[in-house]
């Protein structure tokens, strides 16, 4: 794991070589950096936190528009991802994407991605970076969209009741 310490520096110093240890290695440095002093280790992870959220969103909507603007098929989304995934955009997240993407459900033998609930949850993490943003007058659209992205989904019953009363749009392919 990546490991993002705070709390007081003559602690971090007894604690640093157990902690460079457990960490991920990349390119054979430890993934552990003292963040500073008191809860300093738990607004970066915060703060890491809500770039994710961002960062999912964006994957999301690169989803919507492939999937509902482009009319490509689940294994095809596969594909693109995993070709995303070799350049710049090589990534945890874009690459449990693309394997997600080739998961089938067993039950309806469909694309996983395209049965499971679409109800999101959240811990309060990229909340919580947002209203840190706010209280300092810091603009973060995209960790705003994921936020509200995930309040709209935890809302799966009115979203189903509005379904029934707005019209539907009709997606076109281009």
């Amino acid at each position: 794991p990546s490991l993002m310490p705070g709390g007081p520096r003559e602690s971090w110093e007894i604690i640093a070589p157990i902690f460079r240890k457990i960490a991920a290695q990349v390119d054979g440095e430890p993934c552990c950096r003292y963040m500073g002093p008191d809860g300093a280790g738990h607004y970066v992870k915060m703060v890491h936190n809500g770039i994710e959220y961002g960062d999912m969103q964006l994957i999301c909507e690169a989803y919507a528009i492939m999937k509902n603007v482009l009319g490509m098929e689940t294994p095809e989304l596969a594909e693109i991802f995993t070709e995303w995934n070799k350049g710049e955009l090589d990534s945890y997240l874009i690459d449990i994407t693309s394997q997600i993407f080739r998961k089938i459900d067993p039950e309806t033998g469909k694309p996983l991605v395209d049965v499971i609930l679409d109800k999101a949850g959240q811990k309060g993490t990229g909340m919580w970076t947002l209203q840190s943003a706010i209280a300092q007058s810091v603009v973060i659209s995209t960790i705003n969209a994921a936020v509200e992205a995930r309040v709209i989904s935890s809302r799966k019953e009115e979203r189903v009741a509005a379904s029934k009363i707005l019209p539907q749009p009709q997606p076109k392919k281009f």
